[in-house]
């Protein structure tokens, strides 16, 4: 159990829950019930609050200092006699020690925990997996016996679960007070004294009242929590407790339902002796003679006034941000913006977290918030995240002089926090709506950091529906992409590519392709994502080794593509090699396609990667060139083996004269540094025909070969 100096705070349901079973066995006790069936009421009440366990009670022979099963209404008759006569000890389970040890035990685990090592047999056949028990003391706290609760789950007790084992352990005392251990309590006992035990032995406040709702009777715990001695209040009406909060049509109610239902419960603020208010959570129960007349009335009550203040901190902490008490993003997206609602970014606010620390920072913050308050309704400020605010205004306003306005003030001030001065700008971003108010102002912020510092932008519907509709089709492709990968749909097609000379296919390119229950999806649907998402090594990865495996069956040349993530995630040479060796594929028969941009711009380590790639025999073409830089000295340096003309030139060189002298240039060049090169969507026969007057020795396009799964397909 926890230290006594250290406050426990249940629930108000947690509450209620201990005060109905502490009601039900007074009320029990009160009527006469037989003590056997008292404990059995006590197991089966417990057990309701903790679901898939069964709960006993256990006694201590005085003459054989051995434990027995006394009640236990759920555990089968064969458990009950595989428990009986136990000698507590350090292995003898958890009721063992808690009579052994003298102290609460509460195993978790029953298969492994030592303290269980003489009882395993049993916590098996029995599917005992934790065990938590709580001895019964006499007044001289020695043990007579425990109370338990057995799980059929591995489970850690709660602080409710440890107060409701504490409270059933006392009331069992309360039932075995005056009788021998080894029998159940006689019927003759004084239901008076057991009484007056209850009342004094509970850690909940009560006071009992006559027919006509005079006090007679209060406990210890009472006193505690109202200041008033038992003289003080023996004889008066509860109404002095009252603080004025609760007017006539609440007590009317609260006594309609105590004479209807026998009972009432809820939540009442008080005074105690000093006139300090208290919230209190409070069970009044109606107590009936064997006759079934009313004698008196119980009230069983908890303070809960901390428990109250912790909700009203949780509800302000819910929307409010700690640190500068304004309201929080969760709050705002509550609201509804009728008019604008601005968002402000502090501009290289990470340099003053960096160069001072956070403390610092924190300070800024809240000194930035108090010039915000100045400036606007305090109502309408939010704190977003850490360096961003937004306001949002209830009344129509000038955005753009508001912004300005705004700007203006910061730039006349300088925060001087800790002998340091700091002065910041703000980056907004605003927009007017309702719903998509929030979503709408972020754009505007992102595109306002992308013009600069300092600097706002309106958000407008027509100007950015384009850039929704981008992230739309990012979001959308990157499921489908993921789905793709984890079900194994990424499958390269080939598309052959022509000898100009032999006017035969002798070799593919593998290209990348989707194909689930809605067809096939091109890369130009889901590169760019794949590109954004970090997937396309793994994409490289897929279509290598599918690639490679499908071409084993075959001598024929066949080219990736390979990106510059491939190259930065330095993997390409192992996994290469590893696959060709696999397939038992000759490096020379596979081209490695790279981006102009990465042999024009790439990094130095890129360029070494490919060197290396190339004296393992692989070959080196430079796909789309022309689009780019076209550096043709970086061509010369990596010794490229092919020079793929980017298709944008080649597909309009029989109508457009640019694209004829540029596709004629880079030929020339080729052709000098012997290079052989590869028109890409050649898809006519006019374009065919200048391809081949120009000496291209290789075309690539639909005019000769549609990608598709199989090379059968390509060559018939």
């Amino acid at each position: 159990m926890e230290e006594n100096s250290k406050e426990v705070v249940l629930s108000k349901n947690e509450y209620d829950s201990i005060f109905k079973i502490q009601r039900e066995i007074l009320n029990s006790i009160a009527s006469g019930v037989e003590s056997k069936i008292l404990l059995e009421m006590l197991c089966k009440l417990a057990e309701q609050l903790l679901p898939n366990s069964v709960a006993s009670m256990m006694y201590v022979n005085k003459k054989t200092g051995l434990i027995s099963i006394l009640s236990a209404p759920s555990v089968p008759k064969q458990g009950q006699l595989a428990l009986a006569n136990l000698k507590p000890g350090p292995g003898s389970g958890s009721c063992g020690n808690a009579v052994f040890r003298n102290e609460a035990t509460f195993v978790v685990d029953t298969f492994s925990d030592p303290k269980w090592k003489d009882l395993r047999q049993i916590a098996y056949d029995f599917n005992i997996c934790s065990c938590w028990s709580m001895p019964v003391h006499d007044e001289n706290k020695t043990p007579i016996g425990t109370f338990a609760l057995s799980s059929f789950e591995h489970r850690q007790p709660s602080q409710f679960h440890k107060t409701l084992l504490e409270t059933c352990a006392n009331i069992v005392y309360i039932i075995l007070k005056n009788d021998n251990q080894e029998k159940i309590i006689s019927q003759n006992e004084s239901r008076i004294r057991l009484f007056s035990r209850a009342l004094q032995s509970s850690t909940e406040g009560i006071f009992i009242t006559d027919i006509d709702n005079n006090i007679i009777e209060i406990n210890d715990a009472f006193t505690e929590i109202y200041g008033y001695k038992k003289d003080e209040v023996i004889g008066k009406n509860p109404r002095i407790f009252s603080s004025g909060r609760h007017d006539k049509k609440f007590y009317k109610g609260l006594w309609e339902k105590l004479n209807t239902n026998g009972s009432w419960r809820g939540e009442i603020v008080n005074k105690t002796k000093r006139g300090k208010e208290i919230t209190q959570w409070i069970t009044i129960n109606s107590i009936y003679d064997a006759s079934k007349n009313l004698q008196n009335y119980l009230a069983i009550l908890t303070d809960i006034t901390q428990i109250k203040k912790a909700e009203e901190k949780v509800a302000y902490l819910a929307y409010h941000d700690s640190l500068t008490g304004l309201y929080d993003n969760t709050y705002l997206q509550k609201q509804e913006t009728n008019h604008f609602l601005l968002l402000l970014n502090i501009d290289n606010f990470s340099y003053v977290n960096l160069a001072y620390g956070f403390d610092i920072g924190d300070k800024l913050l809240v000194a930035v918030s108090n010039e915000l308050k100045g400036l606007c309704k305090e109502q309408d400020i939010y704190r977003i995240n850490s360096d961003e605010f937004a306001i949002n205004y209830s009344e129509d306003i000038k955005i753009h002089k508001e912004i300005e306005k705004i700007q203006k003030h910061f730039d006349k001030i300088s925060f001087y926090i800790d002998e340091i001065s700091l002065n910041i700008t703000f980056t907004y971003g605003a927009s007017k709506g309702k719903s998509t108010s929030l979503y709408h102002s972020a754009l505007a912020l992102k595109r306002a950091k992308k013009i600069g510092k300092n600097r706002y932008y309106i958000y407008s519907e027509e100007d950015d529906r384009a850039e929704q509709n981008q992230r739309k089709e990012f979001l959308k492709y990157n499921g489908i992409l993921r789905n793709a990968l984890k079900h194994n749909l990424i499958k390269p097609f080939f598309q052959g590519i022509r000898d100009n000379k032999t006017k035969r296919i002798d070799k593919y390119e593998a290209l990348v392709r989707i194909v689930d229950e809605d067809g096939i999806i091109t890369p130009y649907l889901f590169l760019q994502t794949a590109k954004l998402s970090g997937l396309l090594p793994q994409i490289t990865k897929i279509m290598i080794d599918k690639s490679f495996k499908y071409m084993s069956k075959n001598d024929m040349q066949f080219s990736l593509n390979i990106t510059e993530d491939d190259l930065s995630q330095n993997y390409l040479e192992e996994f290469l090699l590893k696959t060709a060796f696999r397939y038992k594929i000759v490096t020379n028969r596979v081209v490695l396609e790279i981006l102009e941009g990465i042999s024009a711009n790439g990094k130095k380590n890129h360029v070494k990667q490919l060197n290396s790639l190339k004296k393992q025999g692989f070959l080196i073409a430079i796909d789309d060139f022309g689009a780019e830089y076209s550096n043709f000295e970086r061509v010369l340096d990596l010794d490229i083996d092919f020079l793929k003309i980017d298709a944008k030139y080649i597909k309009n060189i029989d109508t457009d004269k640019r694209s004829y002298e540029i596709v004629k240039s880079i030929v020339y060049f080729a052709k000098n540094a012997n290079i052989p090169c590869i028109a890409e969507f050649v898809h006519n026969k006019n374009v065919q025909k200048i391809v081949e007057e120009l000496g291209i020795e290789y075309s690539q396009g639909f005019y000769f070969s549609e990608p598709k799964d199989t090379i059968l397909d390509i060559l018939s």
